[in-house]
């Protein structure tokens, strides 16, 4: 995978989904049988209107036994998870709206996306949100098995010798185990900068070492 990877090119097309219709009792299977943690939601047009997780419908089984006088904190948003206790349906069970992914959003966005708003997968929607892919975590994670021979080969073809003609010649670039090591002389203070920033952004590349030495006079 290269720097322009994006979620198109790592996400899976085999997605399982359940209708808004669908009943508790077969969610709960699915989930089972599919092993996962959660399905989008599908409208009649095959659009994204939410997603069911184990937690929610876990709300049923939490709130049957909760004490009259519980507080709210215990348990979250009370009258939310009131509300999925009663539901029967994938629409009345599903967290909405759903946090999505555009096919075309670059891997480190969807990561980002992924850990503010704290989800596990995200249904990737055409523009006309119908449902056309799912992306994991692993699926992000797999940035990171790139080896650390086309790790180098991208930061000398693409990153150092676009920064200037004779940079591949000054600089020496060790990547082992994902950690990159830079050492040399770069023309500039400047050009030393963009080349470590460069690096960092580089997928694959989990930490960058800068021992680039005072600019050549």
């Amino acid at each position: 995978m290269s720097v322009s990877t994006t979620v198109r090119d790592i996400m899976s097309t085999h997605v399982m989904a359940v209708r808004k219709n669908a009943s508790f009792k077969e969610i709960a299977a699915m989930l089972r049988e599919q092993r996962v943690s959660a399905f989008p939601v599908l409208d009649d047009d095959d659009k994204v209107i939410g997603v069911v997780s184990e937690a929610d419908l876990m709300a049923k089984e939490v709130l049957r036994d909760a004490a009259p006088g519980m507080p709210g904190g215990i348990l979250g948003d009370r009258e939310q998870a009131k509300a999925k206790a009663e539901g029967v349906t994938a629409a009345e069970l599903m967290t909405a709206p759903p946090v999505t992914i555009d096919p075309d959003a670059s891997v480190p966005h969807a990561a980002r996306l992924m850990y503010d708003r704290r989800v596990k997968r995200l249904p990737v929607i055409a523009e006309d949100g119908r449902l056309i892919g799912i992306l994991t975590r692993s699926d992000v994670l797999r940035v990171f098995s790139r080896s650390d021979e086309e790790i180098r080969r991208e930061l000398m073809e693409d990153v150092i010798a676009g920064t200037a003609l004779t940079a591949s010649a000054r600089l020496t670039v060790t990547v082992k185990d994902g950690v990159v090591t830079i050492t040399g002389a770069p023309e500039t203070a400047a050009a030393g900068r963009d080349i470590i920033d460069a690096a960092r952004h580089v997928e694959g590349v989990i930490a960058v070492r800068d021992q680039l030495a005072s600019p050549l006079a």
